[in-house]
């Protein structure tokens, strides 16, 4: 290839500009020292973090805002199968209803969400094909059908007796379904746990900085998010005196988000936390953390009063919302500034020197 053909691959370069015309000046340079000699000289100017041909270093996950709410929708599927367990266990009917079609609605529309995040149904199908035991994506995704399984077939006779047993449905059938509900329900109760969290695993997984630094944090922030929000929408759906253990689910879940967040505060370094306080995803993180404090705090004390429940209920939804966006939003614009990939390799390389730990990284040792 000649050489002017495989110059047009390369970004142009700009001619090297030459003043004074190549006579030296005594003058102070930039670094503070001066020509003579009698101050020290700043060889080397600052360095600021650069990517090849402007590219970040770590490629962003192309999800876009579906999977905010695929994640805040599956929080509140777990957390909303786990209060019908209860409630088939306390005897509260009403609660145990509204409980299962609030699992089941959420499932199906953070069903709907992924797809759409997909961009074509075949491509949600595809991801059944096979089932890769090292892959959270794929463990996630035939739990969601698990799950969502479980809790339609929990459902179905808790619908058919609020449309008034209008459906269509044959007389066996019919009697068949309230005896299937209680071991589906249970079995989606189990699954509940792993379906709010499994999202904050696959997320701690991959290679976006922000996601990966907060591994061992997100998984409490998610389930502890869920918990908050299925209660909150209990709350909302269920009278004041059979709304009881959803009051403790909320509370408890505003609870545990809170005492996360502020671990994450703490215990996460500055460039790494970053992400988290800055920009947008600082701003939907600090309303959550405020919309979680009143609803819980609402929740507990005036949480039998059915105005405050249903004020309080909502405010713990929303925060949770506000959650996953933020979550989301601080992954992504991790991605784009390379120093939130350089600085914390400097910080663990750094770790491992003061231990004498150096075979597992490319050191030069004098």
């Amino acid at each position: 290839m000649p050489a002017q053909d495989f110059d047009s691959y390369r970004p142009p370069r700009e001619e090297r500009r030459r003043t004074g015309g190549g006579r030296k000046r005594r003058r102070d340079r930039p670094g503070g020292g001066a020509t003579d000699g009698s101050r020290e000289e700043r060889m080397v100017p600052n360095i600021e973090f650069e990517s090849y041909y402007g590219k970040p270093v770590v490629k962003a996950p192309p999800w876009e805002w579906p999977i905010a709410v695929y994640l805040f929708l599956g929080g509140v599927a777990g957390g909303s199968s786990l209060l019908a367990v209860g409630a088939e266990i306390t005897g509260r009917q009403e609660l145990r209803r509204n409980t299962r079609i609030a699992s089941i609605g959420a499932a199906a529309a953070g069903s709907l969400a992924l797809i759409a995040d997909l961009g074509r149904p075949t491509r949600a199908l595809n991801m059944f094909r096979v089932f890769k035991a090292s892959s959270p994506m794929s463990w996630g995704s035939w739990l969601l059908m698990a799950f969502a399984s479980s809790a339609a077939v929990a459902s179905l006779p808790e619908l058919d007796k609020l449309t008034g047993e209008k459906a269509p449905l044959p007389a066996p059938v019919r009697e068949i379904l309230p005896r299937t509900a209680t071991p589906f329900g249970a079995l989606a109760g189990i699954l509940g746990a792993p379906l709010a969290v499994y999202t904050a695993v696959l997320f701690g997984d991959t290679s976006v900085p922000a996601w990966n630094e907060a591994r061992r944090h997100l998984p409490f922030l998610f389930v502890s998010s869920g918990s908050a929000a299925a209660g909150g929408l209990a709350m909302i759906t269920t009278s004041t005196s059979e709304a009881g253990p959803a009051r403790a689910l909320a509370v408890t879940g505003a609870l545990g988000e809170v005492v996360v967040t502020q671990a994450m505060h703490r215990q996460m370094d500055e460039i790494s936390h970053e992400p988290y306080r800055t920009g947008t995803p600082g701003k939907l993180l600090k309303a959550a953390e405020w919309l979680t404090i009143g609803g819980g705090i609402g929740a507990a004390l005036g949480g039998k009063n059915r105005g405050v429940a249903v004020l309080s209920g909502a405010t713990m939804v929303t925060a949770s919302a506000l959650t996953r966006f933020g979550v989301l939003e601080a992954g992504l614009n991790s991605t784009k500034d390379p120093k939130y990939v350089i600085e914390p390799q400097k910080r663990r390389l750094a770790e491992r020197r003061s231990r004498g730990q150096l075979g597992d990284s490319i050191t030069t040792v004098g």
